[in-house]
C-alpha cells in the first residue's frame, strides 16, 4: 500500500523562501554597482547603491511571491509582468542610454514575461 510522504517542514522550508529573494537581490545589487561604476574605482557610494538596490529588489521578489498565488492569473502574469519590466528598466537606464530606449527595451521584456507566464498560469489551471 503507498502511503503520502510527509510534508517538508522545518528550517529547510524556510530557507527555501528566502534564498531565492536573496540570491536575486545579491546579483542584482552586484550587476547594478557594477554598471554604475563603469570601470572606475569602486567607492562607498557605488557599495551602498549596490545594497539598496538589491534589498528593494529582494523584498519587492519576496512580496510578490507570497501575494501573487492569490491573484486570478490575469493579474499573477500582470504583476510578474511589471517587476519584470520596471527592474531591467532600471538596469537598462544605467548604462546611459535614452529614456525611450530604456522604455522600448523594458516593454519587450515586459511582453516577452507575460506571454510566457499568461501561458504559463493558464495551461496549468
Amino acid at each position: 500500500m503507498a502511503h503520502a510522504s510527509p510534508a517538508a517542514t522545518g528550517p529547510r522550508t524556510a530557507s527555501a523562501h528566502w534564498a531565492g529573494p536573496v540570491l536575486l537581490g545579491l546579483v542584482y545589487g552586484i550587476w547594478a554597482a557594477g554598471i554604475r561604476r563603469d570601470a572606475g574605482p569602486i567607492t562607498t557610494g557605488n557599495v551602498l547603491f549596490g545594497v539598496v538596490t538589491g534589498a528593494i529588489v529582494a523584498a519587492v521578489f519576496f512580496a510578490l511571491r507570497r501575494v501573487a498565488h492569490r491573484l486570478p492569473r490575469e493579474l499573477r502574469a500582470l504583476s510578474w509582468t511589471a517587476f519584470a519590466g520596471v527592474s531591467f528598466g532600471f538596469l537598462y537606464s544605467l548604462t546611459g542610454a535614452t529614456v525611450l530606449r530604456s522604455v522600448g527595451m523594458s516593454l519587450v521584456v515586459a511582453a516577452g514575461v507575460f506571454v510566457a507566464t499568461f501561458y504559463r498560469y493558464y495551461t496549468t489551471e
